[in-house]
């Protein structure tokens, strides 16, 4: 018979080392303590000062019947199961969009959302596979006033956090400065040289061919399989998005309209459409657009989305057809969506997207 010490260290599972440092070790914590509380306090401000301004915050269901319908965006997916076994599959939105804009077809006229969102396949200093989005929407009124929304938020942060500056990988900008606006097009010459205009033709149908030659004259890559959206983003990333909002903050606006899937043309300008992305230190912090609210246009752009994303990643995501029911009733409007964990990074001065998360998600 063992004796009872050899029992018990039999019967107790082997404790395998820590990892160097984890979050929640009481060192880290206090290290990450004074971004969290900060964190807490731009929370509270944005709740008020939507609140002000007679905004009403929503909650939107998590679980969705599609995640969302653009080609790269991947969701984390489940099933349901009913009381009787059978299944049905669910997937955790990447957006609250299809939720808030149903409120809208339902009456609702100003409302924001603080909530958490969730998507695949993304982890890094600026992305984490499960994060807070703040997405508001103002009925009738042009996407610009957004620009202003999204001025006023980055100076209330600042002002929350008792900064005067924002900075980030050696990029400086002052939030309480009027951000630049600038057009994609007006960004792709300035910044790359290349021509994007001469790549769109009319309705926004895109011409791959003239893009790349434009990119490739200016010493951008380019392969004979990259479509014309793979150039595009090549540009964006390589020499657009590194270049923006520096000094102060970047609007970016009237993107093509092949790469604004929810939002409407321009009037007067078909190639582009009602869209800007707000950086700040060459962080993409806000997408927004002048809502579309044609359903038939939508599913068209909903059913390209997933051809793409059937033929890049051998996937496809439903299309929520209650959401498209409820467009033909939304009236028009405008909405943002801004990430709100790089908004506290940037306002607490913290490095990574982690150090502002009170739980972070576990590592795989």
């Amino acid at each position: 018979m063992a004796s009872p010490s050899v029992v018990s260290s039999l019967s107790r599972p082997p404790v395998s080392s820590p990892s160097p440092s984890p979050w929640w070790s009481r060192g880290k914590h206090q290290d990450r303590r004074p971004f969290l509380l900060a964190r807490n306090r731009i929370t509270a401000a944005v709740r008020g000062w939507f609140a002000a301004r007679d905004f009403l915050e929503i909650d939107a269901a998590c679980l969705q019947v599609s995640p969302g319908n653009e080609a790269h965006l991947h969701a984390f997916s489940t099933q349901a199961i009913g009381l009787s076994g059978e299944r049905a599959e669910m997937h955790l939105h990447t957006s609250p969009e299809f939720a808030c804009k149903k409120l809208l077809a339902a009456g609702e006229q100003r409302i924001f959302s603080l909530g958490k969102v969730w998507r695949n396949r993304e982890r890094g200093p600026l992305h984490h596979p499960e994060f807070t989005m703040l997405e508001w929407y103002r009925v009738g009124e042009p996407y610009e006033t957004l620009m202003g929304d999204c001025a006023a938020l980055l100076a209330l942060a600042a002002e929350t956090a008792g900064t005067r500056l924002f900075s980030f990988r050696g990029l400086n900008c002052d939030p309480f400065a009027a951000p630049e606006r600038l057009t994609v097009a007006d960004a792709f010459m300035r910044h790359a040289g290349v021509d994007l205009l001469a790549s769109l033709g009319e309705g926004g149908a895109t011409d791959r061919d003239a893009l790349a030659a434009s990119a490739s004259a200016t010493g951008i890559r380019v392969s004979a399989d990259d479509t014309w959206a793979d150039v595009f983003s090549r540009v964006i990333v390589e020499k657009v998005e590194p270049n923006l909002g520096i000094g102060r903050a970047t609007v970016l606006c009237e993107y093509p309209t092949a790469e604004a899937a929810l939002a409407r043309p321009k009037p007067g300008d078909p190639r582009v459409a009602e869209r800007f992305e707000l950086y700040a230190c060459g962080v993409e912090l806000a997408n927004a657009f002048g809502e579309l609210t044609d359903a038939a246009e939508q599913r068209r752009r909903f059913v390209a989305e997933m051809d793409e994303k059937q033929r890049v990643y051998g996937e496809r995501y439903p299309i929520d057809e209650d959401f498209l029911a409820a467009l033909e009733h939304m009236p028009p409007a405008s909405g943002s969506a801004l990430g709100f964990d790089r908004l506290a990074l940037l306002a607490t001065g913290a490095r990574r997207i982690d150090e502002v998360l009170w739980v972070p998600v576990a590592e795989v």
